[in-house]
């Protein structure tokens, strides 16, 4: 299976209250999963790598054999490809977690794309925190 992903993360003060929003699309471009969760209190960059994290998790138990994940964070994305260390004691584990997952995978992509063509993780992101809950 196939599956695109779009995950966001934001924090309403940095740190403050956090969540993550995840899409995932199938080879046709049907969405197949929408997921928010409130992560309490965070940084805004916790909540990038939370998405990344949850949403290679959904794509996984859904069978993914091949991911192209797609994030507006520029420091998520460089980091997973090695373009940028990974230095903030808070992130290293989280960009660990990340990568295994990712190796689980027979292919895994990633790339950054412009806010608005992240729309749909982002407003689940804001639906989260305005709950401060998760779906």
């Amino acid at each position: 299976m196939n599956i695109t992903l779009f995950a966001d993360g934001g924090s309403r003060g940095n740190p403050g209250p956090a969540a993550s929003g995840v899409v995932l699309y199938d080879a046709q471009g049907a969405i197949v999963r929408e997921i928010g969760v409130f992560l309490g209190v965070a940084t805004n960059n916790v909540a990038e790598w939370q998405g990344l994290i949850i949403g290679l998790e959904a794509a996984l138990a859904l069978g993914a054999q091949r991911v192209l994940a797609r994030l507006d964070s520029e420091l998520v994305v460089k980091q997973m490809r090695g373009e940028y260390r990974v230095k903030h004691p808070a992130l290293v584990p989280l960009h660990s977690r990340a990568r295994e997952l990712a190796k689980q995978l027979t292919e895994f992509r990633i790339e950054h794309v412009r806010r608005a063509e992240n729309a749909v993780a982002d407003a689940l992101v804001n639906r989260a925190l305005d709950a401060r809950a998760s779906f």
